[in-house]
């Protein structure tokens, strides 16, 4: 690996990637470095069984309609599920209270229920009312505790600590499965790109005229840097900057934590589902027993054998204190809930995430504190062009996702460009 270049991107995820394209396409010199042994970052693809892949990050192509990695699946000839786009829409969603299936009547009540808490989100966000979603909805409701799991397990986040306006910012579009894996697409398609694995930043000096970048295999000098790092990476201070990074830039990654969604996916040695039960399906329980307050299940979107459930925020981070046996029981007691006790004799193996103490990430994704959702621009902005930012939590409207940090590298590309020309 050569110790001079125009820019050091630090972190193979998608981010780091399309800024490594971009910036060969620009013609400039660039060295990619990765802390760990792989490349994709969050997109990462495990085989639970032969033939059947799990993602334990990202594993939709959310926005489907204007994802790039949905047309980079089709000129790669991936598999995707376009017609089991329409997984998250209420009406799709089955719903369980206390291990029975929700009534016609109640899951009418439910969806209206629903319906206005991102009703009184969006009007909040247009009155430009930065406020906590816990603060809007009515948490007395009987649907309180399936809404506010569910927006834990889908922004890493509880409601009293997520901005209505960054969560009405989210766009639209259709949720597409990936039958081999998000985490697998990406490698695909980034298999042409040059990256120095198992290389740990510990310091950049930007002090000088030049920028210094200390690594566990020696000093990398360059005109620029791109971090792609997660927010919890820099709010940890894995990476020591000197001089230190201005306030601005502190508080808004401080102000952009990093959250946590774990899954769990259950594989099973026959078809446990039924074609009625295949899509997703919300459990919850307020009996007042101690069987926990629910998670979302995938069951077999893509026809394989396996489920996987969805658990965000203070729960999944208590649950993953508990270690990986606490989170396949909690994942095999909720599927039972839904299909029967009897699926547990078909349980082959399982997959257990640990996104809040995975050392590369310290989390899975970032949420705006109340009050913070325009912190994302600044979290964006470049330091002195020369200290540039990528990655899910630098962009708004695809925030949180894969495609969306796709997205971020190829504008940070283009800053650096610029400011190097």
């Amino acid at each position: 690996m050569s110790s001079e270049t125009d820019v050091v991107i630090i972190g193979a995820g998608s981010a780091g990637l399309s800024a490594a394209k971009q910036l060969h396409r620009r013609g400039l010199g660039y060295i990619l470095i990765e802390g760990s042994h792989r490349i994709g970052g969050r997109a990462y693809s495990e085989e639970i069984a032969p033939g059947v892949w799990f993602d334990l990050g990202c594993s939709y192509l959310h926005q489907g309609e204007t994802n790039p990695f949905a047309t980079i699946a089709d000129d790669l000839g991936v598999v995707i599920g376009r017609d089991q786009g329409n997984i998250f829409v209420p009406e799709n969603i089955r719903l369980h209270r206390n291990g029975q299936p929700l009534s016609v009547e109640d899951t009418a009540r439910h969806n209206q229920y629903r319906e206005n808490c991102y009703n009184a989100i969006q009007e909040a966000s247009e009155r430009e009312e930065d406020t906590a979603i816990a603060d809007l909805i009515d948490l007395e409701n009987e649907f309180a505790q399936p809404f506010m799991s569910g927006m834990a397990g889908s922004c890493a986040q509880d409601i009293d600590q997520l901005s209505a306006k960054d969560i009405a910012s989210f766009g639209s579009g259709s949720d597409i499965p990936i039958l081999n894996g998000y985490g697998n697409l990406v490698a695909q398609w980034a298999q042409d790109v040059d990256v120095s694995l198992n290389t740990r930043v510990d310091r950049i000096d930007w002090s000088g005229e030049g920028i210094t970048i200390e690594t566990s295999k020696g000093n990398l000098n360059a005109r620029a840097v791109l971090s792609t790092v997660s927010n919890g990476i820099l709010a940890a201070g894995d990476i020591r900057f000197t001089p230190n990074l201005p306030d601005w830039k502190t508080e808004a990654f401080m102000n952009l934590p990093i959250g946590t969604l774990n899954k769990t996916c259950v594989h099973f040695d026959k078809d446990v589902f039924g074609d009625d039960g295949r899509g997703f399906h919300n459990t919850w329980n307020d009996s007042g027993d101690d069987s926990g307050n629910g998670c979302g299940i995938e069951a077999s979107v893509m026809g394989l054998n396996t489920a996987v459930t969805f658990l965000g925020g203070r729960q999944a981070i208590w649950l993953e204190k508990q270690g990986q046996q606490a989170g396949h029981d909690f994942a095999v007691d909720q599927i039972a809930e839904v299909f029967g006790n009897d699926i547990r004799k078909h349980v082959t193996r399982s997959i257990v995430t640990a996104w809040t103490t995975d050392p590369w990430t310290r989390g899975s994704y970032a949420s705006s504190r109340p009050g913070q959702s325009h912190q994302r621009i600044e979290l964006a902005r470049p330091i002195d062009d020369r200290l540039f930012f990528a990655g899910e939590a630098t962009i708004v409207g695809p925030q949180a996702c894969g495609h969306g940090a796709f997205l971020s590298g190829i504008r940070a590309a283009e800053e650096v460009a610029a400011a190097l020309s």
